[in-house]
């Protein structure tokens, strides 16, 4: 199995246009620090994230992947997972310490493009990760009033309630 390991991803990094692993500007394709090893490894992972595959996502987590990695428009692992309702992928991103919140380069956010799609059992998974859903443009909960999803809205205040509880607990508990 490759790696994409921070030489690789140093190495790669320069000029001329954008990675889809890194969202760094890379050389032309004829200047010979360009990897096309990194940039196809990277398209692999980031159709792994779009098609489910978990099994085969999970051992590039476990060496080092991370969890946060995007592609050229900005768009995570977990924002490809989220969006085409593969839960499995989502669960094992978020074990793997991918941020629920961080936004795509149009200022979306996992969380509302799961609302969006009504990937409700992954909506539910994003919020109990912490996910906020007043986050990006436009945010998960103004998506669920777009669609009138009440049971979503009422997930969202109550998921707000919990996170705060959790960081700012009541004196004496």
């Amino acid at each position: 199995m490759s790696a994409i390991s921070d030489t690789s991803v140093r190495h790669a990094r320069t000029t001329h246009r954008t990675s889809p692993l890194t969202r760094t500007r890379l050389p032309s394709v004829s200047q010979p620090e360009h990897d096309p090893e990194v940039i196809e490894l990277a398209t692999r992972l980031f159709g792994h994230a779009r098609a489910g595959h978990a099994l085969k996502l999970a051992p590039y987590l476990q060496a080092g992947l991370p969890a946060n990695l995007t592609n050229d428009h900005g768009d995570t692992l977990l924002m490809l997972a989220a969006y085409h309702g593969h839960l499995p992928v989502v669960e094992l991103l978020l074990e793997h310490g991918a941020d629920p919140d961080r936004l795509n380069d149009r200022g979306q956010s996992p969380l509302a493009g799961a609302v969006f799609k009504g990937e409700d059992e992954i909506v539910r998974a994003l919020v109990r990760a912490g996910a906020d859903p007043d986050t990006g443009t436009p945010s998960a909960r103004e998506s669920a009033r777009m669609f009138d999803q009440q049971g979503l809205l009422e997930l969202f205040d109550n998921g707000v309630r919990a996170a705060r509880a959790r960081r700012d607990p009541e004196p004496g508990s």
